[in-house]
């Protein structure tokens, strides 16, 4: 939580400096992420000792963790220039994403519980909705206060809950727990994909509070790119949960890529209102019936396909 507070002072200061064109300024952010990753080398280090059955696979997993952060310090006072930066700052991430696969080969892996591991994703993508409602909330809010409640306010606050909501529910039909408890070689990409379902979500929750500035009269895009804000996120939330269920599964079940072809074709329509004079709150609800649509398919006829590709698995 400290690493967390530390990275949050550090963005304002890292965004200016790209902003401007000089060295990335990444010194207090590197600091608190280091702060989260030493925390973490610290209990894996304590696992060793007191797990002696799966020692070496926790030593993999804190000299991985130790390598990078060594890595991302020297970064901080290397003051090199943005493109530099953006290529050393890929190598030390693709150190910290292969640091669990070498880990993992190590004495079986480390032991683990499938149904808990999902339920802590599934939380995380609680809390990262969550936010998305409370940023949407301050902003709505913002422009309440300066202009008044009118009926474009009212919709984009509708539009906003509605697409959060749908995207919550649509992210539970995935059936992860039960899946991983029969093959756990396929948790890596189920959990990697989660980076991607988090940035979409998190990305959905900065296009609502650009809708808000736009309404408010402050924004510097225009309606059409204010939607794009929105959909575009949105679509790769749909398109990553469509391929993790697929990895999962090993399946490419026709009726779910018809859905999802379907719920793409919706948030195009979306975009094509904005830009044909509909309003940007009334596109919002359009947006927001794209992973409504695959909800209600799922809830009607897709699950019957799910679970017969699960009994498939199991067999």
């Amino acid at each position: 939580m400290i690493g967390v507070l530390v990275i949050a002072l550090g963005m304002p200061p890292f965004f200016r400096s790209i902003d401007e064109g000089r060295h990335v300024d990444n010194a207090i952010m590197v600091s608190g992420y280091v702060i989260m990753r030493v925390a973490a080398v610290a209990l894996w280090l304590r696992a060793a000792r007191h797990d002696p059955e799966h020692r070496r696979a926790c030593l993999a997993y804190a000299a991985a963790v130790s390598v990078a952060q060594v890595g991302w310090v020297v970064l901080i006072f290397a003051s090199l220039p943005i493109g530099t930066t953006s290529w050393i700052i890929a190598a030390l991430t693709g150190v910290e994403l292969a640091g669990p696969l070498f880990a993992e080969r190590k004495d079986g892996g480390t032991p683990w519980h499938p149904h808990h591991i999902a339920e802590r994703y599934s939380l995380l993508v609680i809390i990262t909705l969550g936010e998305v409602i409370l940023g949407t909330v301050l902003a709505i809010t913002a422009v309440v206060d300066r202009s008044g409640w009118s009926a474009e306010v009212v919709l984009v606050a509708s539009g906003g809950t509605a697409l959060t909501f749908a995207m919550w529910w649509l992210y539970f039909t995935l059936p992860a727990g039960r899946v991983l408890g029969r093959y756990r070689r396929r948790a890596f990409g189920w959990s990697y994909g989660h980076i991607v379902v988090f940035g979409a979500v998190v990305g959905t929750g900065a296009g609502l509070h650009a809708a808000a500035v736009y309404i408010s009269g402050e924004s510097h895009i225009g309606a059409t790119a204010t939607v794009l804000t929105v959909a575009l996120p949105v679509f790769v939330f749909e398109l990553i949960l469509v391929t993790i269920y697929s990895l999962l599964l090993r399946t490419a079940d026709r009726y779910h890529i018809w859905i999802f072809g379907s719920a793409a074709i919706v948030l195009v329509s979306a975009v094509a209102a904005v830009g044909l004079g509909a309003s940007v709150g009334a596109t919002l609800l359009l947006v927001a019936a794209s992973p409504a649509l695959i909800v209600v398919a799922y809830e009607t006829v897709g699950y019957r396909h799910e679970e017969q590709a699960l009994k498939q698995a199991e067999a």
